[in-house]
């Protein structure tokens, strides 16, 4: 804070006569002294008339009434009442109304522009509002450092909404005893769209998946005639009819009544259905390369794109131009070379250099953007990854698929999460040196030299 400056008015005395210089010189020495006194006591009595005798209080700046009501402590930093909630009924008064999957919620669009009208403080940027889910089992981990990496994954999912002042909620419960493992995700996304009327979007984002460009935000504005996103390619689905021409562990949705029905289609194909055997064979069938004969979410949601394209397809948006979450395997052995290309934009570029506060990172990114033109996307890209996803790793049980070996998951997980931490870190001096190595940091220097990196 830039201390006040105070300003002192020059003071002028009014002009004297001309005085005998002899006079002045040799009579009444005593005059002089006693006029000189008297000058002096003028002055003084002047300077502090025009300059009050400072109070200790008087530096500390007082808000004004203006900002004081703007401070008040019912507002959250971005103007928003957490403290008014008026007695207007709701959807929340209706005994009908319930959180649990097997329950449909009908005309949502309404009964959530009327819980908007009777909060205004919201309406304010409701259309970018964003409130990530994630989650994990409600019991302990089988595999030793099980908990720790979920820890680590939460955390860099604190890190990035913190970052971008999204709203998370981690849930390690099962909100319907049948809907257990990777149908868990449904039950969590509806029960949120109720309890956060305020956002226009949920993002479920898997315990194994974790945001690896911690400065990159969602291009909302390429999804405002969608209700959907998420990471597929269209001709994986049409034409090869593939279960993994997307992938469900990470979607955006719109809170809305066509996401309530998509969710109650789409659960319904689940273990809470009395035909959840007979859709695990019905996804068998038509997705060739699907393995196993459970009906799974992601294969559930392909169903319904291949199945009924004219319903579902215009309002699904199927990003294949950045990494919505990309496979681990082809991106971990990238990061080196992209932290590389990184520093090597900014040894020339001193603004990317400066240091600056973590809340206005934002800018910072907007900034970086210009020099990432021809950085690519996906596959072969030295853009930094927006979601690291470890499919077929699972850090809690410590099972992984045998295509590659277990301890390259762990190493992997180990070498994203410090990728990511390091762009975090960074805001506050340090870094990791050794992207396997979570254990040791380095201090950044202030403004490093052209020719070194702070790594």
């Amino acid at each position: 804070m830039v201390s006040p400056e105070f300003s002192h008015p020059q003071s002028s005395s009014p002009m004297a006569k001309p005085r005998n210089r002899s006079f002045w010189c040799l009579t009444d020495g005593f005059l002089v002294l006693g006029s000189v006194f008297l000058a002096l006591l003028l002055v003084g009595s002047f300077w502090s008339f025009f300059t009050p005798t400072p109070n200790i209080e008087s530096h500390v700046t007082q808000p004004s009434s203006k900002l004081k009501s703007s401070m008040d402590c019912s507002e959250s930093g971005f103007g928003i009442n957490l403290k008014s909630d008026p007695k207007d009924p709701t959807f929340y008064d209706d005994p009908e109304m319930s959180y649990s999957i097997e329950k449909p919620v009908k005309d949502w669009d309404e009964k959530r522009q009327e819980w908007l009208k009777y909060h205004p403080s919201f309406a304010a940027g409701a259309r970018e509002r964003i409130v990530l889910l994630t989650g994990s089992q409600p019991k302990p981990c089988k595999n030793p450092t099980g908990d720790h990496l979920l820890l680590r994954f939460f955390k860099n999912k604190a890190d990035y909404c913190r970052i971008h002042g999204y709203d998370i909620f981690y849930n390690n419960l099962l909100l319907h005893p049948k809907m257990g493992s990777f149908w868990a995700k449904l039950p969590v996304v509806k029960a949120a769209m109720l309890a956060h009327p305020e956002a226009e979007w949920i993002w479920w984002v898997d315990s194994d998946a974790l945001f690896t460009d911690m400065e990159f935000k969602l291009p909302l504005e390429r999804y405002k005639n969608h209700n959907l996103v998420v990471h597929g390619w269209p001709k994986l689905i049409y034409d090869s009819k593939s279960w993994t021409s997307l992938n469900a562990g990470v979607f955006l949705i719109r809170n809305c009544q066509w996401s309530m029905d998509l969710i109650n289609t789409w659960s319904s194909m689940g273990p809470i259905s009395k035909d959840h055997e007979k859709w695990g064979q019905i996804q068998r069938s038509t997705f060739k390369d699907k393995l196993f004969p459970d009906s799974d979410d992601q294969s559930a949601l392909i169903y319904l794109l291949y199945t009924e394209k004219e319903k579902y397809y215009d309002h699904i948006y199927l990003e294949g131009e950045f990494y919505l979450e990309g496979y681990w395997v082809e991106i971990i052995g990238g990061y080196e070379n992209t932290t590389e290309r990184y520093l090597e934009i900014e040894r020339g570029a001193p603004k990317l250099r400066r240091r600056h506060a973590e809340k206005v990172s934002e800018q910072y990114a907007a900034f970086r953007e210009e020099f990432l033109k021809d950085a690519g996307n996906g596959r072969g890209s030295w853009r930094r990854p927006l979601i690291t996803h470890f499919t077929g790793c699972q850090p809690c049980s410590g099972d992984y698929n045998q295509m590659y070996a277990g301890e390259s998951c762990w190493k992997g997980m180990v070498k994203a999460l410090n990728f990511a931490d390091n762009q975090v870190l960074r805001k506050y001096g340090f870094m990791h040196p050794d992207l396997l190595d979570s254990s040791t940091v380095t201090e950044v220097p202030f403004d490093y030299p052209a020719d070194e990196g702070p790594w």
